[in-house]
């Protein structure tokens, strides 16, 4: 059984198709990429899924069915939502942004022990952990954004462009992190513009072009794909 089973999807805005009739999967201990150019839907996907935005179609999660739950009961479920922007508290400490990815929490050991994971996955967290978000650099910011969302302890973490604005080193740091997490055992579905780095650590990729998946394959698929490598890699 898949982790993640999205079928048919559809979002509108209004009259317009934003979304039509996908269907994708993420197995267990999976990371698996959605790439497609600037509007082609892949942050309105994600928002479908984490129950931000209205959605036909079904998504299910280890065979417990999501779709129409309003997004805090899909957070308990197990799907922890990391959106493009990050969009932190910027007057609260980066230690405080953390802990309220486990607002939903309770078990205070626990609790301690996954902050401790996320400082052991971003070690420049823990010397900034007292310091004001909004006076972190962009990709200590983007640190926290991920790091809160795995205070949530989902099953499947969703990441939306985070290599986003992020200088070459930084964006390295934050794509290392994110195969780290999931070879600690956390399902990943990512959403990246730079598809170069996205496929060098994920397993499978969905290509989405104008709200609608044309090409499912694994990354070595699309690496050697010649159109993919003059569209979506630049060479």
């Amino acid at each position: 059984m898949a982790l993640l089973d999205v079928r048919n999807l559809e979002v509108k805005y209004g009259k317009a198709v934003a979304i039509e009739c996908v269907s994708l999967r993420v197995e267990p201990h999976e990371l698996v990429g959605v790439l497609g150019s600037n509007g082609a839907g892949k942050s309105t996907l994600l928002r479908a899924i984490s129950g931000v935005l209205s959605s036909a179609g079904t998504v299910h999660l280890a065979g417990r069915r999501l779709d129409g739950m309003p997004p805090h009961r899909i957070v308990a479920a197990g799907i922890c939502h990391c959106p493009e922007g990050r969009h932190l508290f910027r007057e609260l400490s980066a230690e405080k942004n953390l802990r309220l990815g486990a607002y939903l929490r309770t078990n205070r050991d626990e609790i301690e022990g996954d902050l401790a994971r996320v400082f052991a996955l971003f070690p420049a967290l823990r010397a900034r952990r007292l310091q004001r978000a909004g006076t972190l650099s962009g990709g200590e910011q983007q640190m926290v954004a991920i790091g809160r969302a795995l205070m949530g302890k989902p099953k499947l973490l969703m990441l939306d462009e985070p290599s986003a604005g992020l200088a070459p080193q930084l964006k390295s740091t934050v794509f290392r992190a994110i195969d780290d997490i999931r070879r600690e055992g956390t399902s990943v579905l990512l959403v990246e513009q730079d598809a170069s780095s996205a496929l060098r650590i994920v397993d499978r990729i969905y290509l989405l072009e104008h709200g609608r998946i044309v090409r499912e394959g694994v990354s070595r698929e699309f690496f050697d794909d010649q159109a993919i490598r003059r569209s979506y890699l630049g060479v």
